[in-house]
C-alpha cells in the first residue's frame, strides 16, 4: 500500500510539525501574557527610585519600573528570537523518501503532502528544497532551541532576580513583596518561601539540560539519516512545555501578586553611599571617592562626610544628589 513514504522522510517531518504547534500554540502565548504583566508592574513602578546593583554591591539609583523595563524587553526580545528561528520548522522532509533522493515518490509529492497539511493546521508547511539535508541534518531544531533555552537563562534571571529582592522580609534586601502561598515552611511558621521562583530555576536547569542533550544528538546518525531523532523531539516538546507550564505558573502565583516595599527601597537609598557619583562632574572623582571612603570608615551619612570634607556645602550636596535626577528618568 505504501509507495511515497519512508519513516526516514515521514518522522522528521512529524518532528516539525509537533515543534512548530507547540511553539505556536504554547510557548508564544505564554511569552506574550508574561509580558503584559511586567508591562503593567513596569508602568505602575516607572517612577519609584531605587537603589541599582552591579556585582552585588550597591550602584546608582533607577527606577522599579526600569528595572523591570528590563525584563519585560527579555521576553519581547524571547518572542522574536523564537519566532524567527522558528520558521525553519516549517520546511519538512516529506518526500524525500528512503536517503532523500525521493525514491517511489512522485516530484511533487512533497509540496502536494505539504500543502495538505497547511490546509489541516493553518500553518504554511513547505517542502524542504533540499532532501537529504533534511534527513541527515537536525541544525533546525537545534537553533530554535537554542531561542528556546535563551528564554529560560533569562526566566533563571528574572526569578533568581525576584527572590533576591524579595529576601528578608527582615534580615535580607527586602524591596520586594511576593505571594504567600503556602502557610509558612513546614517547621517556621509564617515563612514565606519563593517556591515560584524556585520552580522556574529548575525548569530553566531542565531545559539547559535538554539543549545539550538536542547539540550532542543533532551531532550523531550516520550517513544519509541521523536516527537521534526520538530523542531530539523528545527533549525538545518537553522542553517548550515545561518553560509554558512554568511561566504560567510564576505569572499566576508571583509576577501578578508582585509588590515594592517602598519604604525599604527609600531607605536604602538614602543610605547609599553611591549616590556620590552624582558629585563627579562637581568635584571630580578622588574627591568624591574620599567623601565615600569617609563615610564608610565613619558611619556617617553621606552628605555628612561630603560637608565635613569641605569640598561640598550642604546646599550643594542638596542640588547636585536628587536621586530621580540620577535615574535619567526623563532622558
Amino acid at each position: 500500500m505504501n509507495m511515497s513514504q519512508s519513516s526516514n522522510d515521514t518522522f522528521p517531518t512529524a518532528m516539525h510539525i509537533a515543534a512548530y504547534t507547540a511553539v505556536v500554540e504554547q510557548l508564544i502565548p505564554e511569552l506574550g501574557a508574561m509580558r503584559r504583566v511586567l508591562t503593567e508592574k513596569k508602568e505602575k513602578y516607572w517612577r519609584m527610585v531605587k537603589i541599582g546593583r552591579t556585582h552585588l554591591q550597591d550602584a546608582t539609583p533607577l527606577t522599579l519600573g526600569q528595572e523591570i523595563s528590563g525584563w519585560e524587553s527579555m521576553m519581547a526580545h524571547a518572542k522574536t528570537f523564537i519566532s524567527q528561528s522558528s520558521d525553519h520548522l516549517l520546511e519538512l522532509a516529506i518526500g524525500g523518501t528512503a536517503v532523500g533522493t525521493g525514491l517511489n515518490a512522485t516530484a511533487d509529492f512533497g509540496d502536494r503532502v505539504a500543502k495538505h497539511l497547511e490546509a489541516d493546521t493553518g500553518y504554511p508547511f513547505r517542502s524542504a528544497s533540499n532532501k537529504f539535508y533534511a534527513l541527515t541534518s537536525h541544525s533546525e531544531l537545534s537553533f530554535v532551541h537554542g531561542a528556546v533555552r535563551a528564554l529560560a537563562a533569562d526566566l533563571m534571571k528574572i526569578a533568581n532576580d525576584v527572590r533576591f529582592l524579595a529576601s528578608g522580609p527582615r534580615s535580607g534586601i527586602g524591596e520586594l513583596t511576593i505571594p504567600a502561598n503556602e502557610p509558612g515552611s513546614s517547621i517556621m511558621p509564617g515563612k514565606v518561601n519563593p517556591t515560584q521562583c524556585e520552580a522556574l530555576t529548575m525548569v530553566a536547569a531542565q531545559v539547559m539540560g535538554n539543549d545539550t542533550t538536542i547539540n550532542v544528538a543533532a551531532s550523531q546518525g550516520n550517513f544519509e539519516l541521523n536516527v537521534y531523532k526520538p530523542v531530539i523531539i523528545y527533549n525538545f516538546l518537553q522542553s517548550v512545555r515545561l518553560l509554558a507550564d512554568g511561566m504560567r505558573s510564576f505569572r499566576v502565583h508571583c509576577l501578578e501578586g508582585l509588590e515594592a516595599n517602598e519604604a525599604v527601597m527609600q531607605e536604602l537609598v538614602d543610605r547609599s553611599l553611591m549616590l556620590v557619583t552624582a558629585l563627579n562632574p562637581h568635584i571630580g572623582y578622588e574627591k568624591a571617592a574620599k567623601i565615600a571612603k569617609t563615610a564608610f570608615a565613619e558611619d556617617l551619612s553621606l552628605k555628612e562626610a561630603a560637608i565635613r570634607s569641605g569640598f561640598v556645602t550642604a546646599e550643594q550636596f542638596d542640588t547636585w544628589i536628587d536621586p530621580l535626577k540620577m535615574t535619567n528618568l526623563e532622558g
